[in-house]
């Protein structure tokens, strides 16, 4: 039986020999290499110089949103921004800004169905956490049955299957579905513009399998937090007890 300890060791050659014979350019920098798997899209460097948000910052606590600060008084659970107030959803958190290591992380994935292990990882982390940890059930946001024979896969259910295996939480990618084709956000597009675009967008076609589940609805990219929205009122009309909101990134907007 391997021990912890000699699959380190193990990964650690494989992972230098592969970088011999195999070497794979930074999607980040594109100078460096990426010399461990884990990291892969992007080299360690780059993962050092990315915004990655720390689980036990101030920030809101429904949202996510960085920067509120709070005084020594209030606690963590209570900081509010106050704009995320009427949202359906229960939380949202990301692992950081879109730039950097993750911004290759996001791009990579739509072109390929991969996500290394230290972005699940990351993610894995705000599933110890509280609020994110009551999670009873991984959902990934649903692409249009077009859209994803055109890709040929839906990027959100890789990176939530691959999360739900490493928490050990049940995988569900056919209960939510996406019932209107609407384009790509476009850029410069507002909040209230994107929160139109999903309107009616997704529906629940299984709702036995979500009745009673606090489920965590997975992503790539937080931008307004429409598509959450738009997901998670179906969702809590199909009996799910809260939803909450996990993202490999966050668009450095003002969220709404």
């Amino acid at each position: 039986m391997k021990t912890p300890i000699m699959r380190a060791r193990l990964d650690s050659i494989y992972d230098a020999c592969l970088s011999l014979v195999y070497p794979q350019a930074c999607a980040a920098c594109g100078s460096a290499s990426v010399e461990e798997r884990a990291c892969a899209p992007a080299c360690a460097e780059c993962w050092t110089r990315t915004e990655i948000y720390a689980t036990n910052a101030a920030m809101c606590w429904k949202c996510g949103t960085p920067g509120r600060q709070a005084t020594v008084e209030v606690e963590r659970s209570a900081v509010r921004c106050r704009r995320c107030d009427q949202e359906p959803w229960a939380a949202a958190r990301s692992v950081g800004v879109y730039g950097g290591a993750l911004r290759a992380a996001v791009l990579d994935l739509k072109r390929h169905p991969r996500i290394g292990d230290k972005t699940i990882e990351l993610m894995r982390e705000w599933l110890r956490c509280a609020p994110l940890d009551r999670a009873t059930l991984v959902v990934p946001v649903p692409l249009h049955k077009a859209r994803e024979r055109e890709r040929g896969f839906n990027q959100a259910a890789i990176i939530a299957e691959k999360l739900a295996r490493r928490a050990r939480l049940p995988f569900d990618d056919a209960s939510l579905v996406r019932v209107k084709y609407a384009e790509t956000h476009r850029a410069g597009m507002d909040a209230e513009a994107r929160r139109e675009s999903v309107a009616d967008s997704f529906a629940v076609t299984r709702p036995r399998l979500v009745a009673g589940e606090r489920v965590l609805l997975v992503d790539d990219v937080w931008t307004t937090g429409a598509t959450a929205a738009a997901c998670a009122a179906p969702l809590l009309e199909a009996g799910a007890r809260e939803v909450f909101a996990l993202t490999l990134a966050r668009a450095e907007l003002h969220n709404a």
